[in-house]
């Protein structure tokens, strides 16, 4: 089983016309301001996987800012899971320092969604009041047994729509914040699982971490599949293309040239998120 943990889809109203949402959603304007950033809904993205041999996508919307569209864009989840429940699995999507969103987290979990994400602070980083705003949303997460999934990325290097200004110091502030929920950090979560060769604390502070692979043919060589592995665990990599942006086959033939195994190349790509979802 191949499935893909990191995919965004959007509603009718968001794709017909999104210049609409861009003044009340600056950070959405940031990413999908060209018509070059594509916006796929649910039909389009099971063409995508039958064309790409992926069996399930973990699919989600945008952390919207305004309560009205995150509610309605993760309705959309909701239905879309319920509608195809042997090829899709939903997260909660939503601007965490909302004042609903613990509500919304609520609400989504109870409508079977399986946890909340990608969950991301495209314009301030991962600060304290980021952190005081996921806790209730952690809480519940835990409680429950969900999955988080949080956008980080790399503190240096090039710049590109959509690269927050988080710090390695902030991501790992938050995980030593919530060291009991299952946390899963998208792209290659900014390469904090180097400190995992650490002799004390960091081990424990990411003991229940995971890290997606979401755009890395865009921002690493091949080599850190076999790297990523040596220092977190093949067990903690999950397979996330971040699809419309990528499509599956790019992973694939980076895998492929990595050198890591078969077997290695299996857990990646569906074995890790089949354990982690309890498939």
């Amino acid at each position: 089983m191949i499935i893909d943990f990191h995919v965004h889809v959007f509603s009718k109203n968001i794709r017909d016309d999104r210049s609409t949402y861009f003044p009340d959603e600056t950070a959405f304007k940031l990413l999908y301001e060209s018509p070059k950033s594509k916006l796929v809904g649910a039909t389009e993205t099971l063409r995508m996987m039958d064309e790409e041999g992926i069996d399930k996508s973990v699919i989600f919307g945008f952390p919207w800012r305004n309560a009205d569209t995150f509610k309605r864009e993760n309705d959309y989840i909701i239905e879309t899971v319920q509608k195809y429940p042997d090829r899709f699995i939903g997260l909660a999507c939503f601007d965490a320092m909302n004042p609903e969103a613990a509500a919304e987290t609520e609400r989504c979990l109870d409508a079977g969604l399986r946890g909340v994400g990608e969950l991301a602070f495209y314009e301030s980083g991962i600060d304290e009041a980021c952190i005081d705003a996921l806790d209730p949303i952690m809480a519940l997460c835990r409680e429950q047994g969900r999955i988080t999934l949080i956008h980080t990325n790399e503190p240096v290097g090039h710049t590109y729509p959509g690269k927050s200004p988080n710090t390695l110091v902030q991501i790992y502030r938050m995980l030593q914040a919530f060291p009991e929920n299952t946390i899963v950090l998208a792209h290659w979560g900014a390469g904090i699982f180097f400190y995992n060769l650490l002799k004390r604390e960091v081990k424990a502070s990411l003991k229940h971490v995971r890290y997606d692979t979401a755009a890395s043919p865009f921002l690493y060589d091949v080599d850190i599949y076999a790297m990523a592995g040596q220092m977190a665990g093949q067990d903690k990599v999950l397979l996330g293309t971040d699809y419309p942006l990528l499509k599956p086959g790019r992973y694939f033939g980076d895998m492929e040239k990595s050198g890591i195994s078969p077997e290695e190349t299996a857990a990646i790509c569906g074995g890790n998120a089949r354990e982690l979802l309890g498939l």
